[in-house]
């Protein structure tokens, strides 16, 4: 099945910038896939950050807009996201997940994603 691995987490300070990896196995064709990154701080609920569909359509969570840029790279594998502008509020552990989706359909709800990572800590220090 799809295994995935983030990696590229930190501590920062408040406006700093990390480039957060996700390297998805081998044998999938992540062309069809939605994927995304999602994170959960303590104590809240796990939120979507950004996903990118299997036409390359990109969508934001609106707190992260214009600060965060999520990209896909199918031959590598990988799903990036770029953080610039990073705020305490951004502190929580990140999660790469993917889900199959029909071409031209709409990311589904985060619950509907089967695939997960183990997380990568982010943590923005003022």
């Amino acid at each position: 099945q799809v295994q995935l691995v983030e990696s590229g987490g930190g501590s920062v300070q408040s406006g700093g910038s990390l480039r957060l990896s996700c390297a998805a196995s081998a044998g999938y064709t992540y062309s069809s896939y939605c994927m995304g990154w999602f994170r959960q701080a303590p104590g809240k609920e796990r939120e979507g950050v950004a996903t990118i569909d299997s036409d390359g359509s990109t969508s934001y969570e609106d707190s992260v807009k214009g600060r965060f840029t999520i990209s896909k790279d199918n031959a590598k594998n990988t799903l990036d996201l770029q953080i610039n502008t990073l705020k305490p509020d951004d502190t929580a552990m990140y999660y790469c997940a993917a889900e199959s989706i029909p071409r031209g359909q709409a990311c589904p709800e985060p619950s509907e994603f089967a695939y997960w990572g183990q997380g990568t800590q982010v943590t923005v220090s003022s």
